[in-house]
């Protein structure tokens, strides 16, 4: 079980006094810290972006968004663009759902490609089958470069992954867009420290301090859309060592495999190549709380093949410029 769902997250179902339900009130706290943040970059920088996939992590930022800076419909609006790395081989449900979220709140989409940048032969792949994700940071990089970004706005949370539990709210990225864990600066009393020497700019994150609980607590509460591969459907895959890899063009069985068709949802979407669902027949957000209750395994854990290679594979990554 999570390490919040205590006496303090589980409270007694006064009309069934031998019943629990779970509280969420501690999203009111999450959400208003998100807000104040989301706030302080408008404030603070002079050409942020807020970093937007159309998966579950940046759709959550992207309603506190809303709140923050209300509706282009009630005259305010999110005052800073949304940026996506594409890899070209994103699943096309989370694509669409992204390209339908930016039209409906009237938001500026920024899409820079993969595949531009290996047409430029800033990118080179290993070999043509090798996974594009790791190269989204050169992309990212030339986008910084492109729009002078000083502040990009992540979804990424310190409970998903070691490397990311080291990461700072707003962590400073030196003119090389490298990360350097030694060097982070305090944040004490909420108050952050944003100067820039020219060619640097920050990562901020906004849900460090949220849950994968916390996350699926509040797209229940709120009622956010998401992309269908989030809930149960039907898939074929091919179990690697205990990840469930799809059955794609991008990922076609190799001798040996064996091809079932399972019930399946994802706990997070990223490159087709590297991204596992995990088996799960459930359909609501309600349902989903239920088996993040359970989980003994962090997301990226049970489904990124590309943070399999080491315990040290994405803090390497992240020195290198990866978000």
């Amino acid at each position: 079980m999570n390490a919040r769902t205590d006496a303090a997250l589980l409270q007694k179902n006064n009309d069934n006094p031998m019943s629990y339900h779970l509280n969420n009130s501690h999203l009111d706290a999450l959400e208003e810290e998100t807000i104040f943040i989301l706030r302080e970059v408008a404030a603070a920088f002079e050409r942020p972006a807020l970093l937007f996939s159309g998966g579950k992590d940046s759709l959550v930022m992207l309603k506190c968004a809303e709140k923050a800076f209300g509706s282009k419909a009630s005259g305010g609006g999110i005052p800073y663009p949304l940026l996506m790395i594409d890899t070209g081989h994103n699943f096309p449900e989370v694509t669409d759902f992204r390209d339908f979220r930016a039209k409906e709140l009237g938001a500026e989409l920024i899409v820079r490609n993969v595949e531009d940048s290996m047409a430029r032969g800033t990118v080179r792949l290993a070999h043509p089958g090798e996974s594009r994700n790791v190269h989204q940071s050169v992309t990212l990089l030339e986008a910084i470069e492109e729009f002078r970004f000083d502040a990009l706005i992540g979804g990424a949370r310190r409970d998903e992954e070691k490397a990311r539990a080291k990461e700072r709210i707003f962590s400073h990225r030196d003119s090389f867009g490298q990360w350097q864990p030694k060097a982070q600066r305090p944040e004490l009393w909420t108050l952050f420290n944003t100067r820039l020497q020219p060619g640097e700019h920050f990562r901020v994150f906004p849900i460090s301090n949220w849950t994968e609980l916390d996350v699926w607590q509040y797209i229940d509460r709120e009622q956010i859309g998401l992309p269908s591969i989030y809930y149960t459907h039907k898939r074929q895959v091919v179990d690697k060592k205990g990840l469930l890899m799809p059955v794609t063009e991008l990922t076609p069985p190799r001798e040996g495999d064996v091809v079932e068709t399972r019930d399946v949802r994802f706990r997070t979407v990223g490159d087709i190549t590297c991204t596992a669902p995990v088996e799960s027949t459930a359909a609501t957000p309600a349902e989903i709380v239920i088996e993040t209750l359970a989980a003994d395994v962090s997301e990226r854990g049970a489904t990124r093949m590309d943070d399999k290679t080491s315990d040290a594979s994405m803090e390497k990554r992240k020195k290198d410029g990866y978000f």
